[in-house]
């Protein structure tokens, strides 16, 4: 979360307005999910990451590490598709186990192979936005939008209160370390639980500081914070509009026409 958040605010594309880059994520995230291809996937791998590294400036490496942590939650989870224990063989392989067979069909294996494509396109169209769109500006992009106050300032809230746990964790964990907190798995379990408990209660603690100071600083019930944003340009307004209809075309004749 943190590195991700560093990476944000050191993005070229950072003060690109923010609408257009938020109507750019999610509405290739709809074409992307509703057109369900391999092809529509693969497009939109590419754009988003070319968009992200070479644009954005975003290193290779790390946004491949990011991506790696959907795609092994992705490939475990569909495992029950691809493979299947069962007394006949599949078409597309079939490994003997005893009286039965591990084995796989051409139709489920390609249908789990489009379910993660499609997913994690759709994870790379939130990582486009996430990672050259600070907060700030994507809470007043919802605020545009009319999203419920309520829940804006609670996701501002929760944001900043993430930051404020991994620190707190982190200088609790560095302290167990320096006292032998983790010398064995028993003592490791201890610790863990004991980091658990502090956490909580310091994070109640800075909470209610929070709070007091936000009314001494004369909290109205509404948190305003300074966003920076640009006039969208012309050009990239075209180009998104002209990318988003073609990927929507192309995706509606390959799902009802190919």
């Amino acid at each position: 979360m943190v590195t991700i958040d560093k990476l944000c605010y050191r993005s070229r594309l950072r003060y690109e307005n923010a609408g257009l880059k938020f109507a750019f994520a999610i509405i290739t995230l709809c074409i992307c999910v509703i057109g369900r291809s391999v092809s529509v996937s693969c497009i939109v791998l590419a754009v988003t990451g070319i968009l992200t590294v070479f644009k954005g400036g975003i290193p290779v490496r790390r946004y491949l590490k990011f991506l790696t942590v959907p795609l092994a939650f992705l490939l475990l989870s569909t495992l029950a598709i691809m493979f299947n224990i069962q007394k006949e063989p599949l078409d597309l392989f079939a490994i003997p186990i005893g009286s039965r067979y591990l084995t796989a069909g051409r139709e489920s294996f390609f249908y789990a192979i489009e379910l993660i494509l499609t997913a994690l396109s759709a994870v790379s169209c939130l990582y486009f936005l996430s990672l050259n769109t600070p907060m700030p500006d994507i809470l007043e992009v919802l605020k545009k939008l009319h999203c419920p106050k309520l829940l804006i300032e609670l996701m501002l809230l929760i944001y900043r209160f993430i930051f404020i746990l991994l620190e707190t964790a982190s200088a609790l964990s560095t302290s167990q370390n320096c006292r032998m907190g983790n010398k064995d798995y028993r003592t490791s379990l201890k610790s863990f639980g004991m980091l658990g408990s502090a956490l909580m209660i310091r994070a109640v603690s800075r909470a209610n500081r929070l709070y007091e100071a936000m009314e001494a600083r004369c909290y109205d019930g509404s948190i305003n914070v300074l966003s920076e944003n640009s006039a969208p340009k012309k050009n990239v307004v075209w180009y998104t509009i002209l990318f988003d209809t073609c990927l929507f075309l192309f995706a509606v004749w390959r799902r009802f026409y190919s």
